[in-house]
């Protein structure tokens, strides 16, 4: 009778190691699957980018772009905020060009329709591979064509 409750032991405890053993993976590949989602929602800062100013103006006077871009499996999106701060009443535009993975460049923009502050959500979405290089221009006044900058780097 003195080796039935060593071996009611000795069960249970190979019972509660083969548990934890069997949990374990399971455990693992949630924590590696929590990691991952956070590591594919990071966001890439730019920015900021500004108009063209005269000499009147300092660049904390005109318009300016900022924004960030995320991956999200095998596809990357876009988002910005557009900042007309000399409060002047002229437009505000953004402009995005990228070449895709065959050479060919495309050219669009973006108006600020508030006279102030603009946001623009998931706006350029691409998979994986198609796009080699995006660059991002600011413009204020009566057209999207007036007071540019430069176009600036931001994939």
């Amino acid at each position: 009778m003195r080796k039935l409750p060593r071996v009611l032991a000795g069960t249970a405890l190979a019972a509660g190691l083969m548990a934890g053993a069997m949990a374990a993976p399971a455990a693992a590949s949630a924590t590696a699957a929590t990691g991952s989602a956070a590591a594919a929602s990071s966001k890439h800062f730019f920015g900021p980018y500004y108009s063209h100013w005269g000499d009147k103006f300092e660049k904390s006077h005109r318009s300016y772009f900022k924004g960030y871009w995320t991956k999200s499996g095998n596809q990357y999106w876009f988002y910005g905020d557009l900042f007309d701060t000399d409060r002047d009443r002229q437009w505000s535009y953004v402009w995005y060009r990228y070449t895709d993975r065959f050479g060919k460049s495309h050219t669009k923009w973006f108006k600020n329709t508030s006279f102030g502050h603009g946001d623009f959500d998931k706006f350029f979405g691409f998979k994986k591979g198609f796009v080699k290089d995006v660059d991002f221009r600011v413009c204020e006044g009566t057209s999207r064509f007036d007071d540019c900058g430069g176009w600036n780097d931001a994939f």
